[in-house]
């Protein structure tokens, strides 16, 4: 049915290394594969096999989950996008600790199951990350501009009303004079 490659971390592995849930879902135990490090698991491939047939409006999706937390979608394949390479942004473990002696252990999981297509969210997880990152340091690099010209008075600050304008015209024309200072802000 599907297939997982850790890169630099592993030789392909099939359905077979995980848990089968039920008809739709599959687990994977990260401590068992990696033991407590599977926050330095970055990245995964999830490879649909040849002769499985996915309908159309189907997808594979892959979710993580690290101990205590809930489960965080990090993408999906689908027969148009039959594999991917997906960023495996670990959440911080939370929820209750162990008080017990005898309590089961709580791991680190990766979770995979069929659902409809339209139900997903974006299939490009890392590229909405990327987005997001862009624009943190856009706004940044905003703020740390309109701090160089702020006055206070009293509680708030104090900015020339064209600060937008005097910002952007400097940010386009250094874009235009140094192609290199745009990929500054991509990650």
């Amino acid at each position: 049915m599907f297939g997982v490659v850790f890169p630099n971390r592993s030789f392909p592995m099939d359905i077979s290394a995980f848990t089968q849930i039920d008809t739709t879902h599959w687990v994977l135990d990260m401590n068992t594969f990696v033991g407590e490090a599977y926050d330095q698991i970055r990245e995964v491939c999830i490879f649909l096999i040849n002769n499985f047939s996915l309908p159309p409006d189907k997808a594979l999706a892959v979710y993580i989950q690290s101990p205590g937390s809930p489960f965080l979608f990090c993408g999906a394949v689908t027969v148009s996008r039959p594999s991917a390479v997906l960023t495996l942004p670990w959440p911080e473990p939370g929820g209750q600790l162990q008080l017990t002696a005898d309590a089961v252990p709580l791991s680190a999981k990766i979770g995979v199951s069929v659902e409809d297509l339209a139900t997903l969210p974006s299939l490009d997880v890392a590229a909405e990350k990327r987005i997001e990152r862009l624009a943190m340091k856009v706004g940044e690099n905003l703020f740390n501009f309109m701090q160089s010209f702020c006055g206070v008075d009293g509680s708030k600050l104090v900015v020339p009303m064209d600060i937008l304008d005097r910002w952007f015209k400097k940010f386009q024309e250094r874009a235009k004079r140094d192609p290199e200072y745009l990929k500054g802000f991509t990650l």
